[in-house]
């Protein structure tokens, strides 16, 4: 069902329109480190302004789109990131996927999923009550 998910999904990479759209009418300009490509349209809109989108290498994930290219997608800046990017820092990391709704999502001490047994509440705290 790959290619048939194609047509009528999004969530799962790029749609054939947009692959279409991408080959036809778009210009690539560039990748980031994790292959996502960039495009932008080879005519501008009649308001002058440039069409630019990404298409995702895997799950369509809008936080995989790194801070430098999220820029140039908005039109913050015309050039390409490369000319736009600092050094790299000692203590900046690699990207690490938005964890939320998977398995290996954070899941505190008092969390359903991990049993539901929270600390009792200590000698400090009082409950509100509307007669108060």
């Amino acid at each position: 069902m790959g290619l048939l998910s194609k047509f009528f999904t999004w969530w799962n990479g790029a749609t054939i329109g947009t692959a279409i759209d991408s080959v036809l009418h778009g210009e690539r300009v560039g990748t980031d480190a994790q292959g996502n490509a960039y495009y932008r349209a080879r005519k501008r809109s009649p308001g002058g302004r440039e069409r630019r989108w990404v298409i995702y290498n895997g799950a369509n994930d809008a936080s995989r789109v790194p801070p430098e290219w999220h820029g140039w997608l908005h039109g913050t800046f015309d050039a390409l990131p490369e000319s736009h990017l600092p050094p790299a820092r000692i203590w900046e990391v690699d990207y690490v996927p938005n964890a939320t709704g998977t398995d290996s999502a954070h899941r505190p001490a008092g969390a359903l999923e991990r049993g539901g047994q929270r600390a009792r509440a200590s000698g400090d705290y009082e409950a509100w009550t509307p007669d108060a």
